[in-house]
Order: C-alpha cells, then structure tokens, then sequence
C-alpha cells in the first residue's frame, strides 16, 4: 500500500509541477504581450504645422499630402482642403495610421476640420516575419522565467517532502487515538495538505501572479462544492465508507446479508465491501449501499434459533407428539438446553395439524441448516416408532379409466396388471434402523460450518480494488457457515 500510495503522489506532483511552470510562464507571456498590443502609439509632436504666413487651401493640401505620402503607410491617398475644411480619402492597414492622419491635420495651421474618410484595410501576405519576430520575442521572454521555473522546481519536491513527512508523522501520532485505519489516512492528509498548498502559493507569489494565488486559496472552497455537485455518488460512497469504518457493523469473517445478497465478509476498502457467497462467489457491495440498507449479521451473537415444521394426523395425540419431539430436542448435542426448546401447534392444515418446534444452538461452531436436517430426520423416527402419523396434504386423485370393484372371492382369480406391484399382506414395521436415530449421519457431513472449506477451496484473496483492508476483527474468533433461515 505504501508502495503504491508513494507512487500516485509522485505522478500527481509531477503532473502539478509542470502545469504550474508551463502556466506560469505562458501566463505572464501572455499579459506582457497584450498589454503591449493594446498600447497605441502615439502621436510625437503636439505643435501646430506652419504652411505660410498666409495660409491658403491649396498651402494645407500641399503640405499635408507630402507629409502623409512620405510616411509610406497610405494607398490611394487624396487630401482635400475646402475653405479649412480637410477631407482625408483612402486605405491604411493600421487603425492607428488612420488616427494618426487625422491628428495630423487637425493640428496643421489654418485647419477649421477634419474629415477623416481613410479606411482601414489590413494588407494580406505571406511572409513569416511576423511569426518568426513574434516566437523570438516569446523566447527572449521566456528565458527571463527560467529563474522561476528553477525556484519552482526546488520548492514544490521540498513542499511534497515535507507534506509526506508531515503526513507520517501525523499517522504515528494518531495510531493510538484513532482505531480505525481510513480515518487515520484521512485526518493525516487532510493535515498534511496545507503544507503543500503552501508551497504552490510561494511559487505563484513569487512568480508576481498574487492575483491567481488568491484565487487559488480563496476558490478553494467554491472548487470544493462544485466537485461535491459533480461527484455526489462519489463524495457520498467517501463519506460511507469513513462512517462504516468508524462504526464497524461487521467484521472480518462475519456471516452477513444486504441487499438481497448473503456471505462472509472479506474485505472492506474505499470504495464497496467484498463478500464471500456460499457458492464461491467473490460479491462486491458499495460501501454507500450497506450504509443506506438493512444488514443483517448473523454471527454478532453466538447463539442462534431456527425452527422445524411437523405435520401429523388428527387422529393422533398433540400432546403425545409435542412430548416426543420435545425429548429429541432436549436429547440431541447441539441443541442449547438455556433457551429451552419448544414445540407449539402452529396451524390447523387441511389434512394434518402443522407444529412448529424451536430451538437454539451456537451459530460460530453449527451449521445451521445440517443440524435442521438431522433434527428432522430423528424426529421423523421417532414419530414412526411411536405409531404416529404423518399424512401427506390432501389432493384430488383422477382416475381416467375409473376404478374396477372386485369382490374379495375374485380377489384370488384376478390378475393384477403388468407392472403393478402385489400389495403385501405383512402388517408394516415401524422398526427404525438404529442410524436413523444419531445425532448426525455421514450424509449429512457432519454439524460443523463450512466455511473454511470454502475458503481454503475458492481461497480468501480478495479482488484487485481490495488494496487496503478497512476492517478489524479475527477468522478463528468470529466465523459463520450459513444463515440459520437456510
């Protein structure tokens, strides 16, 4: 686990390390360019142009055409000058040369306007002198960030270092007053992550991004409810799994049900709870699916009920059945004796009166459902013997063909069908072999859980994603083979 922890926090600093340099050096590029694309130049020179000392149109239209025609920046240049009035016409490739020219002749000698007709046309060509000036002053740039890019790469290992350290030493320092091992992982991150945001903010304060490391600490918050939004089953499984390993409702090797699914507890990591079914099954249940439903832990207590239903005949004794089953209950070994056993009429059915007989046993050592099967099993001797019935539920028999009658003189002369067998004149024995009436048989397999045995043949190694197991608890102290109701 540490392993691998180790190795995530490295990818994960790595990964910061370079967005930070990267996005800080673009970032201040950036801001210096558009700043510098934004300025407009100006206009040098804020005296009035003398033409003459009589100052004529033709004068002003002389001057103004040479002064505009030198500078290069115009194409189908006109200047035109009515009464003081100047009307400029033609195509520039910069809005600022068109400002430019209108500045000029409002400021010329005997001006009374400016109409400034010049459009802005920006020029089409190919060459790559822009680009190459352009990535040539990205690079000069950039190498007055290398500096910061050094500092950065000192102080965020420094600041991860120290976080690690921090984290450690908060996980030491709280092995005795926390028990529950994800607890103790969250609360030292969790005190270890203002040590390294501490670091990221160093950086960009020194970078002169003041601005965006503000931003930064004080979005923190806003980023957090956003992500909760954005991950609710996510935050949700988190803060279930941080509950349940707090609470422990189940341990290790607990024989458990939740939704609708029955095994031994395995593992518990981050994310879901891995059971072991009967039949071999690895199950996996999210953690916030056993917080929000019914669990129930069948290996919590040691001692278990579970009950038989017995159907005998109206002709028979109640009491005398009730006594008979009674002695069985009481006589067999894995039957508790505190609670007592009882054995209640539980229905009146439509061909037999139906008893139920209860009793307790030790769910950590039986199995459940082979001690009920050798309880019915000796209590169906027993009844044998006794002479008591057990009807079978009463039915509709159809006979197509009908039924022949004979009388008991053509009994002899009548020949039964082929295949139908001879019906014996012997009274029946209710003679039970004295197998019948042990504590357990070898069909059965013996009393004791199974659980084990599934174990060592499926084997107890958990799926990939069960890293790091969350649950306390002991295999030999606690363990379970089947539900009782099974």
């Amino acid at each position: 686990m540490l392993r691998s922890d180790l190795h995530s926090w490295r990818k994960a600093m790595r990964g910061i390390l370079y967005v930070l340099i990267l996005g800080t050096m673009l970032g201040n590029v950036v801001l210096d360019s558009s700043a510098r694309a934004q300025e407009a130049p100006s206009v040098e020179g804020t005296q009035t142009i003398a033409v003459s000392e009589r100052t004529e149109d033709a004068d002003i239209e002389r001057r103004l055409t040479g002064i505009l025609a030198s500078a290069g920046w115009y194409r189908s240049l006109a200047v035109e000058v009515k009464e003081g009035i100047v009307y400029l016409d033609g195509a520039t490739a910069s809005g600022n040369h068109r400002d430019w020219a209108g500045s000029l002749a409002a400021k010329t000698e005997g001006v009374v306007a400016v109409v400034n007709r010049i459009e802005v046309q920006p020029e089409f060509t190919l060459s790559l002198t822009p680009v190459i000036d352009e990535l040539g002053r990205f690079g000069r740039e950039a190498l007055t960030y290398v500096p910061l890019a050094l500092l950065a790469l000192l102080v965020l290992p420094l600041a991860w270092l120290l976080a690690r350290l921090v984290s450690a030493l908060a996980r030491r320092l709280l092995r005795k007053r926390v028990a529950s091992p994800f607890l103790r992982q969250v609360l030292a991150r969790a005190i270890a992550l203002p040590v390294l945001l501490l670091g990221i903010y160093l950086i960009l304060q020194v970078a002169g991004l003041t601005g965006l490391a503000f931003s930064v600490v004080g979005g923190a918050g806003m980023i957090g409810i956003v992500v909760s939004f954005a991950f609710r089953d996510i935050a949700e499984n988190f803060l279930a799994t941080l509950i349940m390993s707090i609470r422990q409702p189940f341990r290790r090797g607990d024989w458990i049900t939740v939704a609708e699914h029955s095994g031994i507890v395995q593992s518990m990591n981050a994310r879901s709870t891995v059971l072991l079914s009967a039949e071999g099954n690895h199950i996996q249940i999210p953690n916030a699916t056993i917080f929000k439903t019914i669990v129930i832990n069948y290996s919590t207590s040691p001692g278990l009920r579970t009950s038989v239903d017995i159907g005998i005949g109206y002709d028979d004794s109640v009491t005398h059945a009730q006594t008979l089953i009674h002695q069985v209950l009481t006589a067999h070994e894995a039957i508790i004796a505190h609670p007592e056993p009882m054995v209640l009429v539980d229905a009146l059915g439509a061909s037999t009166v139906n008893l139920k007989a209860y009793f307790w046993f030790d769910g950590q050592t039986i199995a459940g459902v082979k001690l009920r099967s050798a309880v019915l099993r000796q209590i169906k001797n027993t009844l044998t013997e006794a002479g008591i019935s057990m009807p079978d539920e009463a039915r509709e028999i159809i006979f197509p063909q009908g039924v022949p009658v004979v009388s008991p003189s053509e009994v002899s002369a009548v020949e039964p069908p082929q295949g139908v067998a001879t019906p014996s004149t012997t009274a029946p024995s209710n003679v039970v072999p004295a197998s019948d009436n042990a504590d357990v048989t070898s069909a059965e397999g013996g009393l004791e859980t199974e659980r084990r045995a599934i174990e060592q043949s499926i084997g107890t190694t958990t799926p990939p994603e069960g890293r790091t197991d969350l649950l306390g608890g002991n295999d030999s102290t606690r363990s379970h083979d089947e539900p009782p109701h099974q």
